[in-house]
């Protein structure tokens, strides 16, 4: 070992208050990482757990949890960003084109679900699944309040009865994606949003308190005048808003129209929703970085894809 790397070390060490020959000698006892130990292979491959008989449901489920695993890559991407206390351009848009390819892969990936498993199969181990949905997924609802402030969040229906005072709580029952499990007339709420909440919703309260002021466009509006006018910075957030609120939603509702609308006649979800007007960008007009856009470019979100 150079005397270069052993002073480093002892300056690493004695940092934290560690003896530098006690960790030595534990080397001498440790076994060499492999792959299968690192990447904990096996315990990956033990997660798949079907309900029915039948084999495409495997492609189903191991589908999802790829995606799980995209989206916990995209909320560390966006995690950097929002504690980055010297945020560049440079810093940003690579941030940003990262996650983008994140969601470029969960976009093509559709192509998977589409053509990977039998519309037979699909619904008839479908209705096991109820009424779980892939609208209960956490980390998606989490990287909504990660990436703009709550208010471009909120049902458009609302949005002009609430303001920065508004409390989380309050705001949080006006979501644009409460209106796949509630009547806003009765204020009744299905199964598919009660346990949902019930398992996340105080989660999700303390998440969205953090990063109403850590959120990607609140901290884009904050950088100096400069670096916001920067054109390949402005490239990177209007291709991410486009990415994951227009081709990502319309790979997955046209997914979902390949399964569930049949013979002209449209299935429910599994979850109960009105998935078509859930799901549809033209209906929901979610846009993460609004003042990116045109008017124009906003009049016709999600119109014509």
């Amino acid at each position: 070992m150079s005397t270069h790397i052993t002073n480093q070390l002892q300056e690493k060490f004695d940092s934290i208050g560690q003896d530098l020959n006690t960790h030595l000698e534990g080397l001498l006892y440790s076994k060499p990482i492999n792959y299968w130990d690192y990447i904990q292979t096996d315990a990956l491959l033990d997660l798949q757990t079907q309900r029915t008989v039948l084999p495409d449901e495997m492609v189903f489920i191991m589908y999802h949890q790829i995606n799980e695993l995209l989206f916990k890559m995209i909320l560390w991407e966006i995690d950097q960003v929002a504690k980055c206390e010297a945020l560049t351009a440079k810093i940003f848009s690579e941030k940003l084109m990262r996650i983008s390819r994140y969601f470029d892969m969960l976009t093509s990936s559709f192509n998977i679900m589409r053509e990977g498993m039998e519309v037979e199969q699909y619904n008839k181990f479908r209705t096991t699944l109820t009424p779980a949905s892939g609208f209960q997924s956490a980390q998606y609802r989490k990287i909504e309040f990660a990436s703009t402030e709550l208010i471009n969040l909120i049902d458009n229906r609302f949005r002009e009865t609430i303001d920065r005072n508004t409390s989380f709580e309050h705001a949080f029952e006006h979501l644009y994606w409460q209106a796949a499990g509630k009547d806003y007339k009765t204020g009744k709420k299905s199964y598919l949003l009660t346990v949902f909440e019930e398992r996340y919703k105080d989660e999700f309260i303390r998440f969205a308190k953090f990063y109403n002021t850590n959120n990607l466009w609140t901290k884009f509006k904050t950088l100096p005048e400069a670096v916001k006018e920067d054109k390949g910075l402005i490239e990177a957030m209007r291709h991410y808003d486009h990415t994951v609120n227009i081709k990502w939603v319309m790979a997955h509702y046209n997914t979902a129209n390949h399964y569930l609308n049949i013979g002209g006649k449209t299935a429910e979800a599994t979850g109960g929703s009105e998935w078509v007007k859930y799901m549809h960008p033209k209906y929901q007009r979610r846009i993460f970085f609004p003042e990116l856009w045109t008017e124009d470019e906003l009049k016709h979100w999600g119109e014509n894809v």
